[in-house]
């Protein structure tokens, strides 16, 4: 009997791995008001990691695509890069949307805050994933890299735009507990495109 019960834990830990990404698209509760936080957190890292990764090593592709020498190579470090870019945006942006929310008054708040942020970094990712294929598929269409960096340029913009409206949904209690959410995120927002921008 403990080894079924143990198999069925590791069943429901599995799942709730495998239905992250829809958890996150769909703002399910444990990704911002759990009382398990450091699970949470652990599980929107995962996404963001392994989402941002995916897209990345298709973003890298091209080069193989066009039968480049040491695409392997340089598929491998797009696909670190684009993690690493939306997790050390977030970081270097943290400490000055920290003194913004002080700022504002609304330190009490800062935990709940971050959660929805890294939530919406965790979408993201996802969200870039799921235009993966339309970038393989504009690679077999056109050689010129030019153009794929424009197009990989599109759907950066296009996830960051859906992002932000995730990040919204996820910031609509804060706003209506404190209209002065709603300032504090368009500083986050300045704060996180100049950031990014930047480390791009």
């Amino acid at each position: 009997m403990p080894s079924v019960r143990y198999f069925s834990a590791g069943d429901e830990r599995m799942r709730g791995w495998t239905y992250a990404p829809d958890d996150v698209l769909r703002r399910a509760e444990w990704t911002t008001r759990s009382e398990d936080t450091a699970r949470a957190i652990r599980r929107l890292l995962f996404c963001v990691l392994a989402f941002g990764f995916l897209y990345g090593a298709v973003m890298g592709a091209f080069w193989g695509l066009t039968g480049q020498s040491q695409w392997l190579r340089q598929m491998f470090y797009s696909a670190v890069k684009v993690p690493l870019l939306l997790s050390v945006s977030f970081c270097i942006s943290l400490p000055r949307f920290f003194v913004f929310s002080s700022l504002f008054g609304l330190r009490r708040d800062f935990a709940e805050s971050v959660r929805s942020l890294l939530a919406a970094q965790a979408g993201l990712a996802i969200v870039l994933a799921s235009l993966a294929p339309l970038t393989l598929l504009w690679y077999a269409s056109s050689m010129v890299y030019a153009e794929a960096l424009f197009v990989n340029g599109i759907l950066f913009a296009v996830a960051s735009a859906i992002a932000h409206f995730l990040l919204r949904s996820y910031y609509r209690p804060l706003i209506a507990r404190n209209y002065r959410h709603r300032s504090l995120l368009t500083c986050w927002g300045a704060i996180y495109v100049l950031v990014a921008i930047q480390m791009a």
